[in-house]
């Protein structure tokens, strides 16, 4: 289970930039509405798009039916995932870190214990596995992150 937890979780999260990759600059519209709080500073950012949300969702539901024989499970997956992003954006965007930046454990831990809280019971996760699973989503992850800053010379985390 924890393998497929793992995938799962690197589709929900890599949805989004598989997105940006494709479909380039269609479909973008920012949650906030580009809205700022009163710090002057903006809710989530204009990467954080419903077409990244949407595009989690569907990729997660696909391999969910895939991996748990559940689009629904998967489907949960991508909404935790993709509000455990928005939470880590929301908390950049206080301490004044620009869309794409990097804060090792807030861009990995919530993305992958949000979802893996929703799904731990109905999945049958225990509290070591969900721990392993956030463990090994975040050094894949940080791996896949790096990877793709050689490979296309900027942040792929700042296109959705």
């Amino acid at each position: 289970m924890l393998i497929r937890m793992v995938i799962l979780l690197l589709l929900a999260n890599g949805a989004p930039v598989l997105a940006a990759y494709v479909l380039g600059d269609r479909f973008l519209a920012p949650i906030d509405g580009g809205r700022a709080l009163p710090d002057g500073r903006p809710v989530f950012g204009a990467s954080k798009t419903w077409r990244g949300v949407f595009c989690s969702v569907l990729l997660s539901a696909l391999g969910g039916a895939w991996l748990l024989h559940s689009m629904a499970l998967g489907a949960l997956i991508g909404l935790g995932a993709m509000a455990g992003d928005l939470f880590s954006s929301f908390l950049k965007r206080r301490l004044g870190k620009p869309s794409g930046s990097l804060l090792i454990g807030l861009d990995q831990v919530p993305e992958s214990l949000i979802p893996g809280l929703l799904v731990a019971s109905e999945l049958g996760l225990s509290p070591q596995i969900l721990l392993w699973s956030v463990i090994w989503f975040s050094v894949l992850e940080l791996l896949l992150s790096w990877c793709g800053r050689r490979v296309f010379g900027r942040s792929q985390r700042s296109r959705d």
